[in-house]
């Protein structure tokens, strides 16, 4: 199978080591390809951020569909474009966020999300109370860094996880932790070594998911709310995404 992971923002080394991630747990067979859009910001810390990376995220899944894609997963927290994208394939796309909730939530009574700068706070605390699980994350905390800091910092930045991490244990009585940024996936195997509890990232829970979910052959329903976009013209820079939406509905 080939499943394509697209790293909504631009950063180009946060898609390698989100690749990387992928890759390591991948069983033989499965193909990971993983992209960032053409366009969009560069990192992702606020809503304007998502919404600005949204077109560009759908429109990889879009080419997907044309590449003989399996399954997307789209690999940062706050989960930017999900919705839309499922309405433009029939194939399995899975956010890291959500994915990351439903496994803490077979693993653990009680979890907390450790994640970047304070702001996002709020953003994640929606995420999690839109996905249904505001009775099970205790908490929700955050770290000084930002997205890209994560890349020219990586021993601080796995500090101020761990010590966050610990908090929410000691504190919040948390049970599992899940990595709030698809830039600390590289530490989820040092720091449950460090916590002795399960530390879920996001890219990898997703993988497993997607992979799964292939082999039992199932598709985005089609019934209602995800059938395809009602065909219709998109102005300016956007005209592109019309004629994609209508090559979507007509698959």
């Amino acid at each position: 199978m080939k499943i394509k992971i697209i790293n909504p923002n631009t950063s180009q080394e946060m898609t390698k080591n989100i690749g990387e991630a992928g890759r390591s747990v991948a069983r033989p067979g499965t193909e990971i390809v993983c992209v960032s859009p053409d366009f969009g910001p560069e990192s992702i810390e606020s809503y304007y951020d998502e919404f600005m990376a949204a077109p560009g995220t759908i429109e990889q899944v879009m080419k997907g569909d044309a590449e003989g894609c399996d399954a997307y997963i789209l690999a940062c927290y706050g989960d930017p474009g999900l919705q839309g994208a499922r309405e433009a394939t029939t194939r399995p796309v899975l956010g890291i966020g959500e994915a990351s909730l439903y496994t803490a939530s077979i693993l653990a009574a009680r979890f907390s999300v450790v994640t970047v700068i304070p702001r996002i706070r709020t953003m994640i605390e929606e995420m999690v109370a839109g996905y249904g699980f505001s009775h099970k994350c205790v908490s929700v905390r955050t770290t000084p860094y930002y997205v890209l800091d994560i890349e020219r910092d990586p021993n601080g930045a796995m500090q101020a996880l761990r010590d966050e991490a610990r908090r929410a244990m000691e504190e919040d009585n948390a049970e599992a932790i899940l990595l709030g940024c698809a830039g600390f996936a590289a530490f989820a195997d040092d720091l449950e070594k460090d916590l002795g509890i399960p530390v879920l990232d996001g890219v990898v829970c997703a993988v497993k998911l997607a992979e799964a979910l292939v082999e039992l052959g199932k598709t985005t329903s089609k019934h209602f709310t995800y059938r395809p976009p009602e065909t219709k013209r998109f102005a300016g820079a956007f005209e592109r995404f019309g004629q994609s939406g209508k090559s979507a509905a007509a698959e």
